[in-house]
């Protein structure tokens, strides 16, 4: 049989699956590993499933080699994972696009509707026993319905916020690298520059892939084109947004407030942006549904197998390896 590492335990059957094809050993913990545990694990293995809280580079390649044949990371992003240099040593890449689409879009609109309305703040002043009665000046916080969202990046997720937004009938701006004009005559949203974007826009989301370009796209000079009234959502990675330059906006009201789902240095949060009380700051739990999170285990069991069988996994992100690989269509 083959011998596979698993660095977390998975929530559904996914795992069960895996154990009837392969011999599994998994981290029963529920922690992080580090690096040299990682290192120890993936020794004569043959395949690695892997989450975005593991940073999988040549040092780990080097532990795994040379029996390691794929890495299955189980998320959409695959920044943790050093893809060039597995590819380089004809290791599989794959990951979990797609299913976490339609889970990710709801929570963007709960953190946009929750920094928007102060959700969180009057919850705790509630809880606090701090409610002495309606008044008329009591939250205020900002109207959504026929307000402006940009949305900077229009992939899968980017186009199903978009599609959330007709029901609130808001004008739609976005941003990409590349325009697409299909979407823009079903979705009804118009194309237009970062800057554009930036001054327009009431609500500003973030759905692009961390990558070189992307690193610190919005930074101290994106914040200061925007509205004193606006809010910025991120629920893609946190190294996108330059955190520094958000909390001093957010300090100094450039803006209005920000939710946010991702950190620069997670599960690191700067007690800076702790403290301040326009924000909403959840714990990455962007694709955090239990329909969601069983399904996306289950893909990347798939995927994993797929290789060891010989298979072209349903998601590869390194198409180039399989040749190497000896991989034939499913």
């Amino acid at each position: 049989m083959k011998r596979v590492f698993v660095t977390r335990l998975l929530p559904g059957p996914a795992l069960e699956v895996l154990r009837e094809k392969c011999e599994v050993e998994v981290n029963e913990e529920d922690r992080v590993l580090t690096k040299r545990e990682i290192i120890e694990g993936v020794r004569g293995k043959d395949g690695l499933l892997c989450l975005l809280t593991d940073r999988i580079d040549a040092e780990v390649m080097d532990a795994g080699a040379p029996t390691l044949k794929v890495i299955s990371n189980y998320a959409v992003g695959f920044d943790n994972i050093d893809v060039p240099e597995a590819t380089r040593r004809g290791i599989a890449v794959t990951n979990t696009p797609g299913v976490l689409t339609e889970t990710t879009a709801d929570l963007t609109w709960a953190l946009l509707m929750a920094v928007a309305r102060r959700i969180v703040e009057a919850d705790k002043f509630v809880r606090r026993g701090d409610w002495k009665g309606w008044a008329p000046s009591l939250f205020l916080g900002r109207d959504v319905y026929g307000k402006t969202l940009g949305i900077v990046g229009l992939g899968r997720i980017g186009k199903a916020v978009a599609r959330r937004a007709a029901g609130f009938e808001m004008k739609v701006l976005y941003f990409d690298v590349k325009r697409d004009e299909k979407a823009e005559k079903e979705l009804g949203v118009r194309f237009v520059s970062l800057e554009e974007l930036l001054r327009e826009s009431d609500f500003v989301s973030i759905h692009v892939p961390l990558t070189k370009e992307t690193w610190h796209l919005i930074g101290e000079k994106e914040l200061r084109l925007m509205k004193p009234t606006a809010f910025l959502v991120n629920v893609a990675r946190g190294p996108i947004v330059d955190e520094a330059a958000l909390i001093r906006a957010l300090r100094e009201h450039w803006i209005a407030g920000a939710a946010l789902d991702v950190y620069e240095r997670e599960p690191y949060v700067p007690p800076e942006l702790i403290q301040l009380e326009n924000t909403v700051l959840l714990p990455h739990l962007g694709s955090a549904s239990v329909e969601t999170r069983e399904r996306m285990a289950m893909m990347a069991v798939e995927n994993l197998l797929a290789v060891l069988e010989s298979r072209i996994p349903p998601n590869l992100v390194n198409p180039e390896v399989a040749p190497v690989l000896g991989l034939k269509p499913a």
